[in-house]
């Protein structure tokens, strides 16, 4: 730490006024100071040089330039603070990379924990998912503590719920459509239930618990979408596919769809003649947007999936399949007003071929469109 970071860093004890030497926890700055340290050192981009801070010029440089060329990257990405993932698809390249990180480490004075750190394993937890050569998948210990629930019965148990499925939502294909439902209960929804079953529960002639449940479901229509919804949740948790890596030798597909009240996108890649997904991103339409066109509503799932998958897709040429020819057409007609003029400025930057569905692509389609036309209700005002 600079003489000026360990005078403003101190602190008072009965033994008199103390200062750090290093940069201790609990700092607010901390961690964007660390952040910043990594990347310069394993992310290749050198923004301060080690020295920079000797004569208070922090963030400064004396010619205005970095006083040290950037180093070539390490990972070839970010990592966030001291969790590094190093990967490499053989032994040889793995030890090469390793050597090179290690060195990164130490030009930077960076220490590594060897207790703390795991070498040439096939499959390791990251931030609560598992990543191997196959792809992403979710963490099966968290999966099994959200599939046991039962369905809530109040409000705060619902709002619990349903934020933790969020950290899932890259695994579910539609998980906003479903969980939309779950979002409209109330705290007067679950007074009602409670109260009816209070009711029930008085009421001699009531047989058993149970029959008052299935009385009290059936009886209210939002209850039945309520647990048509919990029900399909429940069951894409516990069948979430592999997310496969990003391959940036093979050629990314964009599938869009867009039902009545809903729109989704998926990210695939062929992989021997099959579209493995990448990445998977839906919502629920605005109240402004349920006036909107199908093929207006395609271009909101294109634009979704584009703005998600941004450093994945740009400067791509990309196939989206589609099943209306007509989107091709509007990236192609000139003059346009309104908002279709602003979606084909936005779409300008980008190579897209877009594609009709074949009979074979119309089932994949069909696949992805199943669960928006099995989804709870037939209401087409839904909004999130």
């Amino acid at each position: 730490m600079t003489d000026r970071a360990r005078a403003i860093s101190a602190f008072i004890t009965p033994f008199g006024l103390f200062e750090w030497n290093r940069m201790p926890f609990g700092l607010k700055n901390a961690p964007q100071i660390y952040q910043r340290l990594i990347d310069n050192g394993l992310y290749g981009f050198l923004r301060i040089p080690p020295a920079a801070d000797q004569n208070g010029l922090t963030d400064l440089f004396k010619e205005g330039d970095p006083e040290e060329a950037g180093g070539a990257s390490v990972l070839g990405r970010r990592s966030y603070i001291d969790d590094i993932l190093l990967t490499a698809g053989s032994w040889d390249l793995l030890c090469d990379r390793v050597k090179a990180l290690l060195e990164a480490c130490d030009k930077w004075n960076i220490s590594t924990s060897v207790a703390k750190s795991f070498w040439g394993l096939k499959k390791v937890d990251y931030f609560g998912h598992r990543v191997s050569n196959e792809g992403l998948e979710a963490h099966p210990k968290g999966l099994s503590a959200l599939t046991d629930l039962p369905f809530p019965k109040t409000l705060r148990a619902m709002q619990s719920f349903v934020g933790s499925l969020n950290y899932y939502g890259r695994f579910i294909e539609d998980m906003a459509i479903y969980a939309s439902v779950l979002y409209e209960l109330r705290e007067v929804d679950f007074a009602a239930i409670r109260d009816q079953a209070g009711r029930e529960r008085a009421d001699p002639t009531v047989t058993s618990v149970e029959d008052q449940q299935d009385s009290q479901i059936t009886t209210d229509p939002k209850w039945v979408e309520a647990e048509a919804a919990f029900s399909e949740l429940m069951r894409k948790i516990a069948t979430t596919p592999i997310l496969r890596h990003f391959d940036t030798e093979k050629r990314p597909v964009v599938i869009v769809y867009a039902s009545e009240w809903a729109v989704s996108a998926s990210q695939v890649q062929d992989h021997d003649g099959i579209y493995l997904p990448v990445m998977f991103t839906s919502r629920t339409l605005k109240q402004n947007e349920l006036n909107y066109g199908i093929v207006e509503r395609e271009v909101l799932a294109l634009l979704r999936m584009l703005d998600l998958g941004y450093s994945m897709l740009v400067g791509r040429p990309i196939q989206v399949l589609a099943r209306h020819s007509t989107l091709a057409w509007l990236f192609r007609a000139a003059g346009l007003q309104g908002r279709l003029g602003q979606w084909a400025a936005l779409h300008s930057p980008w190579t897209l071929e877009i594609t009709k569905c074949t009979r074979g692509e119309v089932e994949i389609l069909g696949f992805l469109a199943a669960a928006l036309r099995r989804g709870p209700g037939s209401h087409s005002h839904r909004s999130t």
